[in-house]
């Protein structure tokens, strides 16, 4: 087992960022659940990504997940690519145009503004 793991942390949603990213990648599991908020959602969860021992805690909105942590998937082909972009995107769209107003929009945030950033995204 290795002594190194990714760590990310979300706001309430750490068990199902870990279900929607084992749900992407072959192989993957989730191997604990423990702990609890205060209201009662998870605290860990502890999963694997191709091997990668990774963990998703719900820490709340302090520190949120941003650009400075990600996970890098290799792909096998063009159909593998296909596949986990059409997975992430979903209800998300893909405008580049869109997707670059909003992209600037949030990197001067500290907090993400999602109305700025729909309202950057439609222009």
């Amino acid at each position: 087992m290795s002594k190194i793991s990714t760590c990310l942390w979300f706001d309430g949603t750490a068990e199902a960022a870990a279900r929607f990213h084992v749900g992407l990648i072959p192989g993957p599991q989730i191997e604990s659940v423990a702990g609890a908020t205060a209201d009662g959602a998870p605290l860990m969860v502890n999963f694997h990504l191709a091997g990668l021992p990774c963990q998703a805690m719900d820490g709340g909105p302090h520190y949120p997940l941003g650009p400075a942590a990600s996970i890098r998937v290799i792909t096998e082909d063009q159909d593998e690519t296909d596949r986990l972009w059409t997975a992430l995107i979903t209800g998300g769209g893909a405008d580049p145009a869109g997707m670059a107003r909003a992209t600037e929009a949030m990197l001067t945030m500290t907090r993400i503004d999602i109305a700025s950033l729909d309202a950057a995204c439609r222009g």
